[in-house]
């Protein structure tokens, strides 16, 4: 279990860059908050629905005890990462930030579901895990469970969209970073289903999805988008979270969905 300082030794060096620290653990040079993490926890859970034990990740933003009773934001990792990387990506970090920025608190909570695109697998199906076993978990805890944000890059962007389509009512808004989408694809049939679910995509210009985003952008009924330079990597998606955030915040926090 990862809490507090063991998850900010966890993060790695960091330089200060206003206000934010840039990693050097990779050559995309993420860009972190230079933020204190509050309580991060990296546990295992058996999942029925994957036939497996997975690990169970959750960040609460420091000054915010354990989390109970504050609304939950899904975060479904890309097919290069897993629920064990999240730590080192700082995602601790960046949802105290969130809270230092003005917006209301909520926790990040995730699992790993390997490189199934969140869909089903035989009797692998991450997709039920999040919608059916997650919530329970997060129950559990003592964690608001009555709507979800969804975030989620690469790979966990189109499984992050997917369940929203999937599933009306149990995501309430959607940042989608860099979503690994193509015309046509279940998330493109399924785009009308979103018509009361905000959706946030963000993609790098240099991106090999940029217009399979773009295409996407058309077709979904309650959508923003940003574009600017960068490539498909977390060095990228790491600028991108903080509006991401900002996004979840804002409809976590209220009745009616907000852009």
């Amino acid at each position: 279990m990862l809490t507090g300082a063991g998850a900010v030794a966890a993060a790695g060096a960091v330089v200060a860059a206003g206000g934010y620290a840039r990693s050097r653990m990779t050559a995309a040079e993420p860009v972190i908050p230079d933020a204190p993490v509050g309580d991060e926890r990296l546990v295992k859970h058996k999942s029925r629905a994957r036939g497996r034990t997975v690990d169970f990740y959750t960040a609460v933003p420091e000054g915010h005890g354990d989390g109970q009773g504050l609304p939950v934001c899904l975060v479904l990792h890309g097919g290069s990462k897993v629920a064990a990387d999240f730590p080192g990506m700082g995602l601790g970090r960046f949802v105290t930030d969130s809270v230092r920025r003005g917006n209301p608190p909520f926790v990040l909570v995730g699992a790993t579901g390997d490189r199934l695109a969140w869909r089903p697998n035989g009797d692998d199906d991450p997709q039920k895990m999040v919608h059916e076993e997650i919530p329970r978990w997060c129950e559990d805890l003592g964690f608001a469970t009555e709507s979800f944000g969804a975030l989620g890059w690469s790979m966990g962007g189109y499984g992050a969209l997917l369940l929203a389509e999937r599933f009306p009512g149990f995501v309430s808004t959607v940042a989608a970073l860099s979503p690994a989408v193509s015309a046509g694809d279940d998330v493109f049939v399924q785009a009308g289903t979103l018509r009361e679910v905000p959706v946030g995509l963000w993609c790098g210009e240099d991106d090999g999805f940029l217009d399979h985003v773009k295409a996407l952008q058309e077709v979904l009924p309650l959508v923003t988008a940003t574009y600017a330079d960068g490539r498909h990597n977390y060095g990228y998606w790491s600028t991108c979270l903080p509006a991401a955030f900002d996004l979840i915040a804002r409809n976590l926090s209220r009745s009616a969905p907000v852009l």
